[in-house]
């Protein structure tokens, strides 16, 4: 490692000009920057994850299992929260500064020669996604779990010909306009990552045309499914702050990530890691429990402060919605609530107003650090309909400040959810405290 470093300002600058190209579904711009790279991919070890909601939690949870059993794990995740570092994960941590120019050194390299030939350029999903295999494979990652970006078939990580294991998270209404107009043709796309004679793990499906979508690629490509089932944990509750449950041979598991859904992800790892096992992976039950309840994964449900208690997700989409208010229902079923609420334009947010607010106490909305993202203003204004008391900030940060300093006041819970794209701001403001602005 070294030879490749340049400075901090030049990647950023390298990475601001690739994205400039926009984003281009298809594998034959990525096919070339990986040939420049040796095609490293083919000699890794991958899980690849995809899905509408769940993916990073399930990544974090089997890694973290893996890495209990004595296996050096890497993890990609998508999009950065929290910096770009943080998507390049070896057992949990991000890639040092000396590492990620080394990394992107390397893929800028590759990138010109491309340029200098006349040929086809990465776009910087390609990029990002070339620098986590070159980086796994310096790291000498004995397994990898990698998140799709955006769909299945024709994502940037769809290049991988050989996954160890499928898997497909719970499948919903998202990214229409590129993914298509109905569950099963979302579901048909994210069933891309299905390879031939595969191993397939996938949340069983509530609705009958993504199973159907999933039933049938999987036939098509003589692929083994697995249905990881939410119905078969038993107990389900809360015990000092953490998410218990029992499952057939795991006895009781316990979660530190919060949030009613993360039961469904916590059986999804397990069956993950039972297909491994099948395959001659070593893990032992203890490991499982160990792995599970060790898992961290910010900006779902994740808690910011204590006083008042703060915490913020990643709810995005119609269907996060509905299992975050779950979750609310669940653990604050006697206290006030105040939201902070930022999404972009494209999502549905009507429903996710329709489906959260009810159980809001004072609603405060900001507008994302985001291209598409939908003004805070037009966003309160929207959120009246089902809520009297919705108000715009100028700034993620005067959001956190009134919210905080409502919450100290009523005795209430401040919970920030929406587009990821403002969650690493949050957090910021969070941490440098709630002194006026």
């Amino acid at each position: 490692m070294g030879e490749h470093i340049v400075s901090q300002a030049g990647i950023e600058e390298f990475l601001e000009e690739v994205g400039r190209s926009g984003s281009v579904l298809g594998l034959s711009s990525v096919q070339r920057l990986m040939d420049e790279l040796g095609n490293i991919q083919d000699r890794l070890n991958i899980i690849h994850v995809a899905g509408t909601n769940g993916k990073g939690s399930l990544c974090a949870m089997v890694a973290s299992v893996l890495k209990e059993a004595g296996y050096r794990v890497g993890a990609y995740t998508s999009p950065s929260v929290f910096g770009r570092r943080e998507q390049y994960l070896v057992d949990g941590a991000p890639a040092s500064e000396e590492e990620y120019l080394d990394i992107f050194g390397t893929v800028k390299e590759a990138y010109e020669r491309i340029k200098a030939k006349g040929q086809g350029l990465p776009t910087l999903f390609e990029v990002e996604t070339a620098a986590a295999f070159q980086y796994f494979y310096q790291k000498k990652c004995q397994i990898v779990l990698l998140e799709a970006g955006l769909g299945g078939a024709a994502d940037a990580t769809n290049i991988i010909r050989k996954p160890l294991v499928s898997v497909l998270m719970s499948i919903s209404m998202d990214h229409m306009g590129v993914l298509g107009e109905s569950l099963e043709e979302i579901a048909q796309v994210k069933s891309g990552i299905i390879k031939g004679h595969g191993q397939v793990v996938a949340v069983e499906p509530e609705h009958m045309q993504v199973r159907k979508a999933i039933e049938k690629k999987c036939e098509e490509q003589h692929a083994a499914l697995c249905y990881a089932k939410p119905s078969e944990a038993k107990g389900v509750h809360w015990e000092q702050g953490r998410l218990c449950f029992s499952y057939p041979g795991y006895g009781q598991l316990r979660l530190s990530m919060a949030g009613a859904y993360q039961v469904e992800n916590g059986i999804c790892a397990i069956k993950v890691i039972e297909t491994l096992k099948g395959m001659g992976w070593e893990v032992a039950a203890s490991q499982v429990r160990r792995g599970l309840e060790e898992a961290r994964w910010e900006g779902r449900f994740s808690v910011l402060c204590r006083e008042p208690l703060f915490l913020m997700d990643g709810a995005h989409n119609a269907d996060a919605a509905k299992k975050l208010r779950e979750t609310i229902k669940m653990g604050f079923t006697n206290g006030k609530i105040i939201y902070i609420i930022g999404v972009l334009a494209d999502k549905e947010y009507g429903k996710i107003l329709k489906t959260m607010l009810p159980l809001a106490w004072k609603v405060y909305t900001v507008t994302p650090n985001h291209p598409r993202a939908l003004d805070g203003a037009v966003l309160a204004k929207k959120a009246m309909q089902w809520h009297s008391d919705a108000v715009f900030c100028r700034t993620v940060r005067e959001a956190a400040v009134k919210a905080a300093a409502c919450a100290m006041r009523e005795g209430a819970v401040v919970l920030a959810f929406g587009s990821l794209s403002y969650l690493g701001e949050l957090r910021e403001s969070v941490k440098a405290g709630f002194k006026e602005i």
